[in-house]
């Protein structure tokens, strides 16, 4: 499978959460995102989800922000305490997409990915509470996000 992963603010490619799911045999496209100017962050996701036509999305923090404001038509997002609230414009989300967060995070409140939830209209099993902090990178929620790219993906 495809997957398009775009990293936090102030995270860098080819860190803890694309390794793992390249690791688990996906092919994982995982550009360096402006951390300085958002519109130029979303025109490189855009520009890389042009090229590669992903099977999934995963956007972490800022990266969950990033793929908000993409055009990705049906391609079905996972996002990781996606801190929507901080940056771009979209306020909801696309049927289908699943939100990992952590209850204790102390960087984005999981009440923001509540609201995104009723905001979206999604069902309350699109969020899934996993991990102990912000950063999602211990065994429990890695393999929480390996499932939902996997279930989100093509059969």
């Amino acid at each position: 499978m495809k997957i398009l992963f775009l990293h936090g603010w102030h995270s860098v490619p080819g860190g803890v959460k694309p390794s793992y799911l390249a690791a688990h045999g996906h092919e994982v496209i995982n550009p360096a995102l402006d951390d300085d100017d958002f519109d130029r962050a979303v025109r490189t996701a855009q520009d890389e989800f042009d090229r590669h036509r992903p099977d999934v999305v995963v956007g972490s923090s800022r990266g969950g922000a990033v793929a908000m404001n993409l055009d990705a038509g049906t391609t079905p997002l996972v996002l990781l305490c996606p801190a929507w609230k901080r940056w771009g414009t979209a306020r909801t989300v696309k049927p289908g997409t699943t939100i990992l967060h952590a209850a204790a995070d102390d960087v984005i409140p999981i009440a923001d990915s509540r609201e995104l939830v009723r905001a979206s209209s999604l069902p309350d099993s699109a969020l899934r509470i996993v991990g102990t902090d912000h950063r999602l990178a211990d065994p429990e929620p890695l393999g929480a996000m390996l499932e939902a790219c996997e279930s989100a993906g093509p059969g």
